[in-house]
């Protein structure tokens, strides 16, 4: 008797569940559709190519963050981070009670739900979300007959494995393409191969997966999702909000006895160019488990029961990035990339002690700073400008921004007010300091203050952010307006504003810069601090490195405030000297610690100790 007659006879235990299907979830981290099935001829990747040819490819997929916890984060709530306060990397909030994780639903439903093993959420489990989650987690241990929802996360690809030296080469570094942002160098190559590499690794191991499901007569049972976590683990990918650090692959394989659960375009082999993002998959999930998603999920089924209509735009965001404070929007259609910089003052290339350990990070750095570089090769090293524009037909690596062209002034515009739009739809917490979303949330979960226009006045706020980001000349009256705002995250706008536009904008501003020391925010008292600290008289400076040395004590203000004054005291370079010894006296670790955090104060005191050596 064949292993499938054995699992169809004690499918009677679960028979109101026998023509449910089982759903396998294939994940991968830190990889692009660098895939042969994908028309990358340097991949080797015959199981997953294997795979995409007896189901469909999606060639528009996007993982909302470009980093694992906010991305997955986004996976396992059905709702994009910035709207519960989770988009920060890493980061722990709640969701308000009674929202579950999507797996909470089919568990509910009958289903048996594992996870192997990775999580890494920026939200609190509410309940029992597993019925397994450990590397020993598997199918094979539901009860006769049961459904089930099975996830395995192949780990080979993260970006710690394509620094990981010695290493063997199987690709032949000297045929890989290197983007036109990286410098060509053999440090680049080898890594741009190594990654390559581990994707063959990976595939080999996704193929063991899907033979276990053959070894066991489910395949026909069983509908098949494999997907990466967001973009290449290389500098500009991960991190960022381009597409390179957001386009994933994504590929479905539904069996011919569901095919009443097949989007349309659904063809043996084909590809469909539906934009889908990351939170889709939740609601995606439930609705090919006959499970209507919940009113609160903010994605939409793309196959199933539930399938809603294909979405014109896709959505993505940055926050903090460990120890590195930035605040990015994306936007994407069927063929362009519009993102929103919020803190166009910082580089690009921000120090993330993590990211600069990549050999290509390093290598890069090295020869801007000795001025052999040239643009587009230079930019990641730069400011960045307010908005950003890229043609995905005609500039597939984001390197020509067409945010000036009088061409695209209408999408432009278009993509513009998507994003504004897109931002009021879900509340976007980001333009609160990360530290006052959890001060002004009180006992509250973060999304349920932020619905709450009284307590969070979004539009005002968000007008104010722009206004100060939009790098545009002679708008310090507004500016100096914001300072008196009653709404301490419109002061900070506002003091960030004066800050952004340097030297000028601080001279301009100093007066409510030098109030704005005393606010009762520390987060205005920390972009207050920089910006006189950075751009102030000999005075202002004095007085601004006391401010931010007392609001870098953790044990006196918490680990986000800590965060963004260290920040603000590294940016302050020289000017931060006379404050050093204070400085490395800090506390770098608070009790009970969230262990995920216990390394972010320790590097940025690293950081401003390694630049007076």
């Amino acid at each position: 008797m064949s292993i499938r007659t054995i699992v169809l006879l004690l499918a009677s235990t679960f028979p109101a569940l026998a023509n449910t299907p089982n759903i396998l979830w294939i994940s991968s981290e830190d990889n692009g559709p660098h895939l042969g099935i994908y028309g990358d001829f340097y991949a080797d990747t015959p199981n997953l190519d294997a795979l995409g040819a007896r189901g469909m490819i999606y060639r528009n997929a996007w993982s909302t963050a470009p980093v694992c916890a906010p991305a997955r984060t986004t996976i396992i709530s059905g709702m994009y981070p910035p709207s519960t306060g989770s988009q920060h990397m890493r980061s722990s909030t709640r969701l308000p009670a009674g929202m579950k994780m999507f797996p909470q639903y089919l568990r509910e439903a009958g289903y048996y739900v594992t996870n192997n093993s990775k999580e890494d959420y920026n939200l609190i489990k509410p309940g029992k979300v597993w019925d397994e989650s450990s590397p020993q987690a598997h199918w094979r241990k539901r009860a006769p007959g049961q459904p089930f929802f099975s996830v395995f996360n192949l780990t080979v690809t993260h970006e710690s494995q394509i620094r990981k030296r010695p290493h063997a080469a199987v690709h032949d570094p000297a045929t890989v393409r290197v983007p036109d942002y990286h410098p060509d160098t053999p440090a680049t190559r080898q890594d741009w191969s190594q990654y390559h590499d581990k994707m063959t690794e990976m595939d080999s191991l996704a193929g063991k997966v899907l033979e276990q499901l053959r070894e066991d007569g489910l395949e026909e049972d069983t509908i098949v999702f494999y997907w990466a976590d967001h973009g290449a683990g290389m500098p500009r990918s991960k991190r960022w909000t381009y597409n390179s650090g957001l386009h994933v692959p994504l590929i479905l394989y539904i069996p011919e006895k569901f095919r009443h659960l097949r989007p349309a375009e659904y063809a043996t082999g084909g590809e469909s160019g539906r934009l889908v993002g990351f939170v889709d998959f939740a609601a995606t999930v439930l609705s090919l488990a006959g499970i209507q998603p919940p009113d609160h999920f903010q994605g939409h089924a793309f196959t199933g029961k539930y399938e809603a209509p294909p979405q014109p735009y896709l959505y993505g965001f940055r926050g903090r990035m460990d120890e590195r404070y930035d605040m990015v929007r994306s936007v994407r259609d069927q063929r362009y990339v519009y993102i929103r910089n919020f803190m166009p003052h910082r580089i690009y290339g921000q120090f993330v002690e993590y990211m600069f350990r990549t050999p290509t990070t390093a290598v890069w750095h090295r020869l801007h700073r000795e001025g052999k570089l040239r643009p587009p090769r230079t930019h990641f090293w730069e400011t960045k400008p307010a908005e950003e524009l890229y043609d995905l037909a005609e500039d597939p690596d984001e390197t020509r921004n067409l945010a000036n062209s009088p061409e695209h002034a209408s999408v432009l515009d278009r993509l513009r007010a998507a994003r504004r739009e897109w931002s009021l739809s879900i509340r976007d917490l980001g333009f609160l300091p990360e530290s006052v979303t959890y001060s002004r949330s009180d006992h509250d979960a973060p999304h349920t203050m932020g619905a709450d226009a009284a307590r969070y006045p979004l539009e005002r706020i968000m007008s104010m952010a722009e206004l100060a980001s939009s790098m545009q000349e002679g708008v310090e009256p507004e500016l100096r307006s914001g300072f008196a705002d009653p709404d301490g995250a419109v002061r900070y706008w506002a003091a960030l504003g004066a800050l952004m536009r340097g030297k000028a904008g601080v001279g301009a501003l100093a007066a409510p810069l030098r109030e704005a020391l005393s606010d009762d925010d520390p987060a205005v008292r920390v972009a207050a601090g920089e910006a006189l600290g950075r751009y102030g008289s000999d005075p202002d400076t004095e007085r601004a490195l006391a401010v931010l040395v007392e609001l870098a004590d953790a044990e006196e203000h918490g680990l986000q405030v800590a965060m963004m004054a260290l920040n603000a005291l590294d940016y302050l370079e020289d000017r931060a000297e006379p404050a050093l010894n204070r400085i490395l006296a800090l506390p770098q670790e608070l009790p009970g610690m969230d262990r995920r955090f216990r390394i972010y104060l320790p590097n940025l005191i690293a950081k401003i100790r390694a630049d007076f050596e």
